[in-house]
């Protein structure tokens, strides 16, 4: 029989954790088969840890892992991902967002054959600025990253352990999981869900963690920003010279003097303003080298409990 892993990346979601349990073991777990279910601690300051252990003490089928530090949701579940030991695993978010049952749904697409099945929201019951700006950013992607992302985006997935392996290669940094999971190319089924509004904890979603993803996004999988560089030089080349001929032209036929401080002032500012954005977007990417040249592993992991054990096994993982 095939075994199914489900991946939780956990960050202080200790009031979350026992009624995710709760509501998987009464949805989905006994019609599962064989499954694990693999908690990854990404440095949270509460006792989501404590909590994790209970869970763990009380199913032998947990599995814990704990990250030295904070690295992020998308090294959290490559963590998680690199230690199942599943035939294919799926990823779950611990803020109760998500019906538990449409794992059972991905599970069934995979017996199908499909190594990439991704629960897309077909509807958000959350707050509609929220909703609004979220909807900008995976139309973004769909324009200038990757044409395959869904309409309604995704978090939630299931992937073959191939498609685990090849996730582990790449070994990348500063980008998104489930960019990558799409890039791979892998014959991929959708299913449809209600995502609904966060009832119990806090979000730690904040903005600069969601201006990093857009970027990471962007700059990963695109060079658009190098073209746009590229073609707004043009564009200005194009109008200082049309701005040239036509003041030459009212110097020669009209007599018009060259003159205006103030005008002179407002293009100088502009134009050096749009060449500290240039060198902005050239900066982000020469970083983005530098730290994939030092080869630093995207997580540390500090801690492995394995159900019945007691023991720490500290190591690092590429």
């Amino acid at each position: 029989m095939s075994k199914i892993s489900i991946v939780v990346p956990v960050y202080y979601n200790a009031d979350t954790l026992e009624l995710l349990y709760e509501d998987m073991r009464e949805k989905i777990l006994d019609k599962l088969g064989e499954y694990e279910i693999v908690f990854v601690d990404d440095g949270s300051g509460d006792d989501s840890w404590q909590v994790m252990n209970r869970l763990k003490d009380r199913d032998p089928h947990v599995r814990l892992v704990r990250l030295s530090r904070n690295f992020g949701e998308h090294a959290a579940l490559l963590a998680g991902l690199s230690v199942c030991t599943g035939d294919c695993a799926v990823t779950k978010q611990a803020d109760l967002q998500e019906d538990s049952c449409i794992i059972l749904e991905m599970y069934e697409s995979w017996k199908r054959g499909n190594k990439v099945v991704l629960a897309v929201r077909k509807e958000r019951k959350e707050n509609p600025v929220k909703v609004f700006f979220a909807n900008m950013y995976y139309s973004l992607i769909r324009k200038i990253v990757n044409k395959n992302m869904p309409v309604g985006g995704c978090d939630c997935y299931l992937i073959d352990r191939k498609v685990i392996e090849v996730l582990e290669r790449l070994d990348e940094k500063n980008s998104s999981l489930t960019l990558q999971v799409l890039w791979a190319g892998f014959r991929t089924d959708k299913i449809y869900f209600v995502r609904q509004d966060r009832e119990v904890g806090k979000s730690r979603w904040t903005l600069s963690k969601k201006v990093k993803l857009v970027m990471d996004s962007v700059m990963s999988f695109s060079y658009f920003p190098l073209r746009f560089m590229s073609g707004l030089g043009i564009v200005f080349n194009i109008l200082a010279v049309i701005l040239l001929i036509f003041v030459l032209v009212e110097k020669f036929t009209r007599g018009t003097p060259i003159a205006g401080w103030a005008s002179l002032m407002c293009v100088v500012l502009c134009a050096s303003g749009i060449i500290m954005l240039m060198l902005g977007i050239l900066g982000e990417y020469i970083w983005r080298t530098l730290d994939a040249a030092r080869t630093r592993p995207p997580y540390i992991i500090d801690e492995i409990s394995e159900p019945g054990e007691k023991e720490t096994h500290d190591k690092k993982q590429n």
